[in-house]
């Protein structure tokens, strides 16, 4: 059984000595442990530092792609190694390495096919008030959203399990946290989580500012669901549209049969271009999904070809 502990970074020659020492080389139930650091196109030694204190393997960027492309490019480097498992952490030593036995614990008993790491948000000490609400919120939409049960789905401290890192195909630039739960809930993977505890670390470098961090989240999280339920989403739209314009013409029919119409012409205009759009809408949600289910067979042709592909790899070494 082979564990990859992947680490992205970004300029971090300073921390990133510390992560990796702390990193267990023994775990009860794993034969090898791999650490690979993912080099965001650092401009500081991160690719040298790395080296020289511990990792195994470097990839490294030439330029800056953000979090979501280093998360995907270490799952498809970690399978090549023969990842059984795959941890995902930090190099700011936010989440705590040694809780990392814990971690794959449900995926070593054959538990879960992903676990995360629950920072409970409502108790860190150094988040203030608004960022605590603000990802309590964002966790909750994520829940509803993938009709799943994890408290923290902005954690980056996970698990994956062979087969999740398989199946998971992220296409948000910004980050992999949401979207990787959203598609796990949607493709019924075994999502388990545990609580950890978060340590105070310098400011995110993902994002300037709360408010953009709010707004990228939610485009992200709005993206992805309309990805796979577009059928649902296209008929909530259109129905609103159309029961809009449905209205309007009652109202102008109301006048009508009154016999006065007159300052009413407007909303039997309104009324018909609601009723074009809602119908418009519905159709467009009836291509979205036929879309979409094409989508998932594409999926399903990619989960083969990727799982041929490193099985092929791994051959010769058997």
């Amino acid at each position: 059984m082979k564990l990859v502990v992947q680490i992205p970074c970004l300029n971090e020659e300073e921390s990133l000595p510390a992560a990796l020492r702390a990193i267990p080389r023994t775990i009860e139930g794993i034969d090898e442990v791999i650490v690979l650091v993912i080099d965001d196109g650092s401009k500081d030694r991160t690719r040298e530092v790395a080296l020289a204190h511990g990792a195994d393997h470097v990839l490294r960027f030439t330029r800056h792609k953000g979090l979501a492309s280093g998360f995907m490019a270490g799952l498809d480097a970690s399978l090549k190694l023969g990842a059984d498992i795959i941890v995902n952490t930090d190099a700011d030593n936010q989440y705590p390495a040694e809780d990392i036995p814990r971690l794959i614990g449900p995926i070593l008993r054959g538990e879960a096919d992903m676990t995360i790491g629950d920072r409970q948000v409502s108790e860190v000490a150094h988040f203030s008030w608004m960022k605590q609400r603000l990802q309590m919120l964002g966790s909750w939409v994520v829940r509803k959203v993938s009709g799943t049960d994890v408290p923290d789905t902005t954690s980056g401290f996970r698990a994956l399990s062979r087969e999740a890192a398989l199946r998971i195909n992220i296409v948000s630039e910004f980050t992999y946290t949401l979207e990787s739960i959203i598609q796990a809930g949607k493709k019924r993977l075994a999502i388990a989580h545990l609580p950890i505890e978060a340590r105070h670390t310098r400011p995110s470098r993902l994002f300037g500012s709360t408010f953009e961090y709010v707004k990228r989240s939610v485009a992200t999280i709005l993206r992805i669901y309309a990805m796979y339920e577009p059928f649902k989403v296209f008929m909530i739209l259109g129905g609103v549209l159309f029961s809009a314009g449905a209205a309007l013409g009652l109202r102008y029919a109301y006048f009508w049969w009154q016999g006065d119409i007159r300052g009413h012409v407007q909303s039997a205009i309104l009324s018909v271009l609601l009723l074009i759009l809602g119908f418009q809408t519905l159709q467009w949600g009836l291509m979205a999904d036929l879309i979409a289910s094409n989508r998932k067979l594409i999926e399903d042709v990619l989960y083969r070809v990727r799982k041929a592909e490193i099985s092929s790899e791994e051959e010769p070494r058997g």
